[in-house]
């Protein structure tokens, strides 16, 4: 065995037996012989283990100390938004759409959440999209929105909590698209507004001129950061799609090698890279392989 864990570990505390013995255990199984479990009562080690226990305290002092400067912060900017787009409710819940997509090839959409100014990864969704061809971002756009609030008036647990605002990511035609959908769904008294990347104008139903927000407000501030994370996760998952077809597309091509064939490859080898680096006996012994499929493999990559 390679030594995962050192032969003895030292700790602040004893633990209750049946603990001790289960880490222990653990530990061992890890380690392949036995790992000892101490606390320290003088000298060199004590000393040593109250400089551990007092950096520990510290770290969660200063962990907690952010912590609460975030959530001031948090709720400074949704007031500040708030005041400037002149909302009759805090928008506590903020939901932010975007598209991502590749000469309409791959296209996806994304949705992101920030309750209270900070990141609901949790609550984060994405969206495959399913009906628009072509480069069309003002369909695709209310494909996203009608999927996600249709399924929420269809009392879908994920999508059950609506916002208190809406961000949609560019500018006035993307507004009016999310705006149709939302009075088809009796959604459309859910504040919305959208973000124009250029010059971060923001767009409100019924305005003709966008709305300009000081450079360094709070509110703004936070509307970037909720707009910037939805075009992130909007982009990771479309780069996610184009690799696995770009993937599918080189063993497809191979004589003898189908889905399933496909499919245990990339499982054994995980990437192109190390199926391509693989000799032709590693990859005949992938199962439901051949060695005549295996050299076909070498031979295209």
């Amino acid at each position: 065995h390679t030594p995962c864990s050192p032969r003895e570990i030292l700790v602040s505390a004893a633990r209750p037996a049946d603990e001790e013995a289960v880490i222990g255990r653990w530990l061992a199984e890890r380690r392949g012989t036995r790992v000892f479990l101490r606390v320290p009562q003088r000298g060199e080690k004590r000393r040593l283990m109250n400089l551990v226990v007092e950096n520990a305290r510290l770290l969660l002092e200063q962990e907690q100390a952010r912590s609460r400067r975030d959530r001031e912060g948090g709720r400074q900017a949704v007031e500040d938004l708030a005041s400037a787009l002149g909302l009759e409710t805090l928008p506590s819940r903020i939901e932010c759409f975007d598209i991502s997509n590749f000469q309409g090839r791959q296209a996806v959409g994304s949705m992101v959440v920030f309750q209270d100014g900070a990141p609901r990864k949790s609550d984060y969704r994405r969206f495959k999209i399913r009906t628009v061809q072509g480069a069309n971002d003002f369909a695709m756009m209310q494909e996203v929105l009608y999927r996600r609030f249709r399924r929420g008036q269809e009392e879908d647990p994920r999508f059950a909590q609506l916002p208190d605002l809406i961000v949609i990511d560019g500018g006035k035609g993307q507004l009016n698209a999310a705006l149709e959908v939302l009075r088809a769904l009796n959604l459309d008294h859910i504040p919305t507004i959208a973000l124009a990347k250029r010059l971060e104008e923001v767009y409100l139903p019924g305005r003709p001129d966008p709305l300009r927000l000081p450079d360094h407000s709070p509110g703004l501030l936070l509307l970037r950061r909720v707009r910037d994370e939805a075009h992130r996760f909007a982009v990771t998952y479309h780069r996610k799609l184009r690799a696995a077809r770009s993937v599918r597309s080189v063993l497809d091509d191979i004589p003898g090698i189908g889905p399933r064939r496909r499919r245990a490859l990339l499982k054994h080898f995980g990437s192109i890279e190390a199926i391509r680096s693989a000799s032709v006996e590693e990859l005949a012994a992938v199962p439901g392989m051949s060695r005549r499929a295996a050299e076909a493999v070498k031979e295209r990559l």
